[in-house]
C-alpha cells in the first residue's frame, strides 16, 4: 500500500473523494500519526477492543508539549484516563447526565432556541455561529451546570480558546490554553464552592454529593472534569450545529422536511452526525503488539478512526446518501467503548431541539457566501457561517 495521508497538513479534507478511494482499496491507510481506520465494520470492533487504549492521551506530548498547566490538565480529564481511574469518575458522574434529567431540560433548550431566533427571523438574514450556534450552546452549558446565564461569553470565550487544544497547530496555541484553563478552572471552583454551602437542584450540585461505595469525587477532580464539561460541550455542540444546516442546506428537500416533521429532529442529528461529524477522527493507543486483520500495530501505536469515511462505508450501509428518514447503524461521532461521550444525551437533545426549530423559523434558507470553516480534519466546524432566508 503506497497511500500515506498527512493527517498534520490543514489542507488534507477527511471528507475527500482521495479518502473515499483509499476505502474501497483498504480498511485502514498509513497517516503521519499512526494508521487510520476507514470501513465501518472494522471501527467498530476497535473503538471497543480492549487490546487498545483511549489514544488522546499522548496529544500534549505527541506536539511536543511534556509540562506545565495544559499538559497536567489534560493527563486528568475522562479523555486521558485508563482503568481503575477513569471506571471511578465515570461511575460517579453518570448520574448526572441520565437522559430522563436531560429530557426535562427539553422546554428549557425549546424557549431558548425560539428567544435567539426572535433576534433575526423578521431581518431574514442571520450569521449562524454569532448568532445562533456559539449563544445556544454556551448557555445550554449554562443551563446544564447551573450557571448565571448573563456569564455565557466569558464561558464562551474560554471554552473557544480551550478548543485549540484539538487544533492539529496545538503546540503554538499553549499560552491561549492555558489562561482559558486557569480562568475557567477558578469559575468551576467557586461555583463548586456556593454548591458545598447551598445545594441546588443542578448538576454541580449532583457532581458534588455524588457517592458510589463511600467514595467521592475530590475537588480537584470536580474541577477538572467542570472544566472539561464546560469546554467540550460548548465547542462541540456549537461547531456540531454549524455542520448541521450546512449538510442541510446541501439537500434543501431534508430541511424543508425537518421543517414540517419536528419529531425527526432527533434522527437529524444522527445523519448529520454520520456525514458531517465535527470530530473528524477517533484516536486509539495499543497497549500491547496487537494483529488487527494482518495490520501489526506495535504496543503504543496511534490508530485513528475516521468518522466520516466509517460512517459512510457502503459495505455498511449500501445507500449512504443523506436522509434524515432512515436508520442507520450507529455511527461514530460520540465514540464507543467503555470511553463513549458521557454527555452524549445533551448534545443529542439541545441539537434535536434547535435543528427543527431552525428549519420551522427559516424558511428557503440558503448560505449567503462560503463562510469560514476550520480545516476539515481534526476538530472541525465553522468560524462564520452567513445565512439568507425568507423573513417571518
Amino acid at each position: 500500500m503506497t497511500t500515506r495521508f498527512d493527517l498534520s497538513d490543514p489542507a488534507f479534507d477527511v471528507t475527500s473523494p482521495a479518502v473515499h478511494a483509499a476505502r474501497a482499496e483498504s480498511w485502514y491507510v498509513e497517516t503521519t500519526w499512526g494508521w487510520a481506520v476507514l470501513r465501518y465494520a472494522e471501527a467498530s470492533a476497535l473503538l471497543r477492543d480492549r487490546r487498545f487504549r483511549q489514544g488522546n492521551a499522548r496529544w500534549p506530548a505527541q506536539n511536543g508539549i511534556h509540562s506545565g498547566l495544559f499538559s497536567d490538565w489534560w493527563a486528568e480529564t475522562l479523555l486521558s484516563l485508563e482503568g481503575d481511574d477513569h471506571a471511578r469518575i465515570r461511575r460517579l458522574m453518570v448520574p448526572a447526565f441520565r437522559s430522563r434529567t436531560i429530557a426535562a431540560m427539553r422546554p428549557r433548550f425549546q424557549a431558548l432556541a425560539d428567544e435567539l431566533v426572535d433576534g433575526f427571523a423578521e431581518r431574514g438574514s442571520v450569521e449562524l455561529i454569532e448568532e445562533f450556534a456559539e449563544p445556544y450552546a454556551a448557555r445550554v452549558i449554562c443551563v446544564l451546570l447551573g450557571l448565571d446565564e448573563d456569564h455565557w461569553r466569558q464561558v464562551a470565550r474560554w471554552a473557544d480558546d480551550l478548543g485549540a487544544s484539538f487544533s492539529i497547530d496545538v503546540a503554538h496555541q499553549v499560552p491561549r490554553i492555558e489562561a482559558a484553563i486557569a480562568g475557567l478552572h477558578d469559575y468551576v471552583d467557586g461555583v463548586v464552592a456556593d454548591r458545598l454551602a447551598h445545594p441546588r437542584d443542578d448538576l454541580v450540585t449532583t457532581l458534588v454529593r455524588a457517592s458510589v461505595d463511600g467514595e467521592q469525587l475530590t475537588r480537584r477532580e470536580l474541577g477538572v472534569a467542570l472544566v472539561f464539561l464546560a469546554f467540550a460541550g460548548m465547542e462541540t455542540t456549537r461547531n456540531q450545529l454549524g455542520l448541521a444546516v450546512q449538510t442541510l442546506l446541501r439537500h434543501p428537500d431534508q430541511w424543508r422536511l425537518l421543517a414540517e416533521r419536528p419529531e425527526l429532529g432527533a434522527n437529524a442529528v444522527e445523519e448529520v452526525m454520520r456525514v458531517n461529524p465535527t470530530v473528524t477522527w477517533v484516536t486509539r493507543e495499543a497497549v500491547e503488539d496487537v494483529d488487527l486483520h494482518g495490520l501489526r500495530i506495535p504496543r503504543g501505536g496511534i490508530v485513528q478512526v475516521l468518522s466520516h469515511a466509517a460512517g459512510t462505508d457502503p459495505a455498511a450501509m449500501p445507500d449512504p446518501s443523506f436522509d434524515i428518514t432512515r436508520q442507520r447503524p450507529p455511527h461514530h461521532g460520540f465514540g464507543a467503548g467503555v470511553h463513549h461521550c458521557l454527555g452524549h444525551f445533551v448534545a443529542r437533545t439541545d441539537m434535536a431541539v434547535a435543528l427543527p426549530l431552525l428549519a420551522r423559523r427559516m424558511p428557503d434558507a440558503v448560505p449567503d457566501g462560503p463562510g469560514r470553516w476550520l480545516p476539515v480534519s481534526g476538530n472541525t466546524g465553522a468560524l462564520a457561517f452567513p445565512i439568507r432566508f425568507r423573513p417571518s
